[in-house]
């Protein structure tokens, strides 16, 4: 007679016949262990270990795996013109590209591929959350963006607290084997400003753990230098509040973060439009993280363009150095020889 168990899977009770070990029970719920993440009572099991790791009656699982959001677009391909004499570097790695985008508030995983392909990124964020038990055959994210052709970069939305988010990255990084990730920990619903001193003390945490760790952070010149100091591969300080399509709200912040930071500053949350991304970029910064701004505009996928150009033309004023402002006008042409 098949041993009959009582298992909590992520937070729903199930009783199951014949499931001994972590892989005999995602066989059992039609999960492909290459795509998730298992903890056991709070303790993540090694994918190298799923065989060996048996299960009690009482067990506490969760299984997670990365998600995005994701309206249905033709397939667009581009490709990044960017000075690849001018690269981003972060944590020791090279990118051609300065634009980072998220991957939630798609309708579709389509639309999703398509506009992060439009806009040149080889960088999304991801999100990890629960597996749905219900429908194990929905399409994952990995099925659309594939991790060889876009570094993941898993972050900890939706934390409030240093304990979530610490075990949000240790399940990514079970879920996927990626070291760079982002964290945010947040300090309350409305703004959903970051909870800084919590965001301080995870850095140095998980810098311990061997995570290169790029950082949400306020605009605070000062806490910024102290997440840098603690660890932080980049400095991701906010333009505004998440998801407001603002702008940046405060350049001198911003330009003074850059002066005195010695790693990528990378602004994170508050573009709207394209001269908002441009603006980030001719203030310094050495890229541009958004997600709201693609996703949720009219078409996703042209304003990926659009975002792309912006990008690489705020930098390329940024280095070619802007002309002084003055109160009062100055001639192009020379007076001299005027009839």
């Amino acid at each position: 007679m098949e041993r009959r168990m009582r298992l909590t899977i992520n937070g729903e009770d199930k009783v199951l016949d014949g499931v001994v070990t972590v892989t005999e029970l995602l066989e059992r719920i039609g999960l492909d262990p290459r795509k998730v993440a298992v903890e056991r009572n709070r303790e993540i099991v090694a994918k190298s270990n799923y065989d060996g790791v048996g299960l009690e009656d009482g067990d506490q699982i969760e299984i997670v795996h990365f998600i995005g959001g994701g309206s249905s677009s033709e397939f667009v391909q581009t490709t990044n013109a960017v000075d690849t004499h001018d690269p981003l570097i972060i944590a020791g790695k090279t990118y051609s590209s300065r634009l980072i985008t998220g991957t939630g508030k798609y309708k579709e995983y389509s639309t999703n591929l398509a506009a992060a392909r439009a806009a040149g990124s080889e960088i999304v964020t991801v999100a990890v959350r629960r597996v749905n038990l219900d429908d194990t055959s929905k399409p994952m994210l990995t099925d659309f963006l594939d991790p060889t052709e876009f570094t993941y970069l898993p972050n900890t939305a939706g934390c409030f607290t240093t304990d979530d988010a610490l075990r949000t990255l240790r399940l990514a990084r079970e879920a996927g084997g990626w070291d760079l990730v982002k964290l945010e920990i947040l300090a309350e619903q409305k703004t959903l400003y970051p909870q800084i001193i919590e965001t301080l003390k995870a850095t140095e945490i998980l810098t311990k753990e061997g995570f290169s760790v790029m950082v949400y952070c306020s605009d605070d010149p000062i806490m910024c230098k102290c997440i840098e100091n603690a660890g932080a591969v980049a400095i991701m300080p906010l333009g505004a509040p998440i998801g407001s399509g603002l702008g940046i709200q405060n350049p001198v912040n911003i330009r003074l973060i850059v002066e005195q930071t010695d790693v990528p500053v990378i602004v994170d949350a508050g573009v709207g439009t394209a001269s908002d991304a441009a603006v980030a970029m001719e203030l310094g910064c050495d890229g541009v993280l958004m997600n709201s701004a693609i996703a949720e505009a009219g078409d996703p996928v042209l304003m990926g363009q659009a975002m792309r150009h912006a990008v690489i033309a705020g930098r390329a004023a940024y280095l070619a150095g802007r002309i002084p402002k003055k109160l009062y006008a100055d001639p192009s042409s020379p007076l001299s020889g005027l009839i």
